[in-house]
């Protein structure tokens, strides 16, 4: 979602609830024996929004921790890539281009094929797999190499290694989603945080629905925040495959 649309969301809401505080002023007026009852209704709005900022504390946490891995791994499997593409000139001749080819033809599958995917949470097909496995054989010399060729060798297999563990672990961030549980108690802790701002008689009907609508607003762009964190490689705030491009541009 982008800048403006965010913003024309989290005013849209700001003034549907400023547009609520007003008329629930002018059709329900607070009565004067209403007024001993504030104090009960603060205690359990402030409850409420205490509780709420936990939630809404612990769903934040979770899909950063979520977007910091995945752009991680994402900075990991690149640089071993590179690394890998960069140890192809210790090796025999006849096998530093074939690995410098699957090298860059690993790159642009997971940047041009894997990402969008990735972005759509769509599930992954083997062939990225395929194109590591190519470039393992890529980098395997006999035994009628030099000693610093086979060397060179075991340090490709090392540096694959850490690529193998870095899509894994790619892998998994694509597919992770807030608990819907979280989902849950955002929404309907958010509605109940808003709605007792109902609750209270505020003599100043400017200064209530000032405050109903930094809330409102607040809240909106809280939940809007945490919903594109949710998405680690999606367009807004996810993880870009500019490390892959960089090296492999």
């Amino acid at each position: 979602m982008a800048l403006f649309e965010t913003l024309v969301v989290v005013l849209g809401v700001a003034l549907v609830a400023a547009l609520g505080v007003v008329a629930k002023t002018r059709f329900f007026p607070v009565g004067a024996d209403e007024e001993p009852r504030e104090d009960v209704a603060e205690y359990i709005a402030m409850m409420v929004s205490v509780l709420y900022a936990v939630v809404l504390g612990l769903c934040l946490v979770s899909v950063w921790d979520t977007r910091s891995d995945a752009a991680d791994n994402v900075q990991v499997e690149a640089s071993a890539l590179h690394q890998t593409y960069l140890l192809a000139d210790a090796l025999p001749a006849a096998q530093r281009q074939p690995l410098r080819d699957a090298a860059r033809a690993y790159a642009d599958h997971v940047v041009g094929t894997e990402w969008p995917a990735m972005a759509e949470r769509e599930p992954l097909d083997p062939s990225g797999w395929q194109l590591l496995d190519r470039l393992r054989k890529a980098g395997e010399v006999g035994d009628t190499a030099r000693v610093p060729e086979q060397i060179a060798a075991q340090e490709v297999l090392a540096q694959l290694g850490y690529v193998d563990d870095a899509r894994r672990g790619r892998e998994a961030a694509a597919q992770e989603r807030l608990s819907p549980v979280l989902w849950t108690g955002l929404l309907i802790g958010g509605a109940l945080t808003l709605a007792f701002m109902f609750l209270f008689g505020i003599k100043r009907s400017t200064t209530h629905v000032v405050m109903v609508m930094g809330l409102s607003g607040f809240i909106a762009f809280t939940v809007l925040l945490i919903h594109q964190l949710d998405s680690p490689f999606g367009s807004a705030l996810g993880a870009s495959p500019d490390a892959f491009t960089r090296y492999f541009g």
